[in-house]
């Protein structure tokens, strides 16, 4: 069990399941075991609830009928989903895929898989210091051979929300398919499916206060996407396996709960965020914010600090009960700047300096002041410690 003093600042990793998630769940793991497969009463129980959470999600997205949402484990499955059963699908029309230089690794992996191993070709659009892609880059990229472009909604790593309906218009216009993964909005901006334009859009419960191992996958009508995981016909032919019954009960309730709060809570948070960036900015010299100053996440900060290394600064917050992300990725023992952070132009020792502040349901103003109580003096002393940091000379 979480200790009750921990400040918990990492909810764009994950957020505890919430007490009412988890009583709509509860039936379905005893009671209301059946197989949705199975035709005697206790399986149609299961694929009535099953049915009821498919309706709710696509209600909530705005899809035009039920059957376009597809239930999944996670996000990354979503977005696998998406990207390679569009590509597989849509082969003999084209092989070129656009996508960005700041997609989370659930996209840009797979993109790379496809460049790699089987031809395709993929065009990565730059983004601005603030982490932004030009919509104009994805109509420049467009070529006869496109089949799909794949544009985060909101990033994971600095909250930066993207221009996802003007893009959405562009893609529409000129015939090409989008996809984008919205693991990191759902729940926090309002995804109405039409209005954004788009043909393929990936959540995930664990970012919404559902529980880890349930994602969606909104498919427009009419888009042509090949299974990747083959079996049974579940999920309209697009995912085999037996349906994970409870877990998709929870990813529809809490969906429902996030939404219906989204406008208050993202008012409380994006004060919260405020308070936290203003504070640290005021109290700490050298320190950047990263991302997009207004169009950014109601609860996300994310901040580079010269002199310091983001993961000692982490561990230190940990030791004062304080959870938060660092903003580099381990590769063979070896600590990489972010590619989100390289893309924005951070250069590579100050992007290892990252930490990623992200507020919840738990997150109150006390939670921010501790917070502006413990960073700066952590700060102070890894820079102290640092034979990289250079203060700033005063003018």
């Amino acid at each position: 069990m979480p200790d009750d003093d921990l400040l918990y600042l990492d909810h764009a990793a994950t957020t505890p399941v919430d007490a009412r998630v988890l009583d709509a769940m509860l039936p379905y793991f005893q009671g209301g075991y059946g197989n949705p497969s199975s035709r005697y009463s206790l399986g149609m129980e299961a694929l009535q609830a099953v049915s009821s959470a498919r309706a709710l999600v696509a209600e909530l997205l705005n899809a035009a009928k039920p059957p376009e949402i597809i239930f999944t484990s996670c996000g990354s499955e979503s977005d696998n989903l998406a990207i390679r059963g569009v590509a597989q699908a849509l082969r003999g029309k084209g092989h070129h895929i656009i996508t960005s230089m700041v997609e989370h690794h659930a996209v840009s992996h797979t993109c790379q898989q496809l460049e790699r191993e089987y031809g395709y070709e993929v065009t990565y659009l730059p983004v601005d210091r603030y982490g932004m892609v030009d919509p104009a880059s994805v109509a420049a990229a467009i070529r006869p051979d496109t089949v799909l472009a794949s544009i985060i909604y909101a990033n994971n790593e600095v909250g930066t929300i993207q221009p996802l309906a003007e893009i959405g218009a562009i893609a529409r216009e000129h015939g090409v398919l989008l996809h984008s993964d919205a693991v990191q909005a759902a729940g926090h901006l309002p995804i109405d499916v039409q209005a954004l334009q788009v043909d393929l859009l990936s959540i995930s419960g664990h970012k919404f206060y559902a529980p880890k191992g349930v994602g969606a996958l909104y498919v427009r009508d009419g888009v042509l996407c090949q299974p990747q995981q083959t079996g049974g016909s579940q999920e309209f032919g697009l995912r085999a396996g037996t349906e994970n019954v409870p877990y998709i009960v929870g990813l529809a309730t809490a969906l429902e709960l996030a939404c219906a709060e989204q406008l208050s809570e993202a008012q409380r948070l994006a004060t919260l965020r405020d308070r936290l960036i203003d504070g640290v900015l005021a109290a700490i010299p050298q320190a950047y914010l990263t991302g997009h100053p207004a169009q950014r996440l109601p609860g996300l900060a994310s901040f580079v600090f010269d002199g310091i290394d983001g993961e000692a600064a982490q561990l230190h917050l940990d030791m004062n009960n304080i959870a938060c992300s660092t903003g580099s990725a381990c590769a063979s023992s070896e600590a990489a700047a972010s590619h989100v952070l390289s893309a924005m132009g951070v250069e590579g020792r100050l992007a290892l300096s990252a930490l990623r502040f992200s507020m919840g349901r738990s997150t109150t103003p006390e939670t921010i002041d501790r917070l502006l109580e413990a960073l700066p003096g952590i700060v102070a002393r890894l820079r102290a410690l640092s034979p990289y940091y250079q203060p700033a000379k005063a003018h």
